[in-house]
């Protein structure tokens, strides 16, 4: 590939939006009223639906992990908004239909030894089973093992379809 020639350079990414990872950002902001609104209004304003979100706070300050249907739009507000944001990945899994979906999830990453930092739900539904996003150490070990156990991986371009999400 050269790039002094007049033939334009397609930009390459290391995924697509079928990757099997989520993306989550993660956003600090004081811990006042109305500022959770103040994010809320960056996001909704601009047509991006949120699919999950985890506010853990403190006396002076939140973290909000969130996901929404369309995480370069995302990227794109962030970076031009006033918020402080990273984002990384996570793990989304539809829960099985079992009588302990959780346990079924939880142990099949034990054992293989996969440490489960959090996790919180997704508004998210596939053929009527709820879905969890997982935040773990080593992401393509946790995608391998839940595979392999039969369960489903949620990817980012899934989070676009509508028929899916609560009503």
């Amino acid at each position: 590939m050269s790039y002094g020639s007049d033939v334009p350079v397609e930009p390459m990414t290391s995924r697509d939006h079928g990757w099997p990872c989520l993306r989550q950002f993660c956003v600090f902001m004081e811990n006042r009223v109305g500022r959770l609104h103040e994010l809320f209004q960056v996001l909704e304003r601009n047509s991006l639906r949120v699919i999950a979100m985890s506010v853990v706070d403190s006396a002076d300050f939140s973290t909000v992990r969130l996901m929404v249907d369309d995480a370069d739009r995302a990227r794109e507000l962030f970076t031009l908004s006033r918020f402080p944001w990273f984002e990384n990945n996570v793990v989304g899994v539809c829960l099985p239909d079992d009588a302990q979906p959780l346990v079924k999830v939880c142990l099949a990453l034990m054992q293989a030894e996969v440490n489960i930092h959090y996790t919180y739900s997704l508004l998210f539904r596939r053929g009527g089973r709820a879905a969890i996003a997982i935040g773990v150490d080593d992401v393509e070990m946790a995608q391998e093992i839940l595979r392999e156990r039969g369960l489903e991986i949620i990817t980012e371009d899934q989070l676009k379809d509508d028929d899916h999400y609560f009503d």
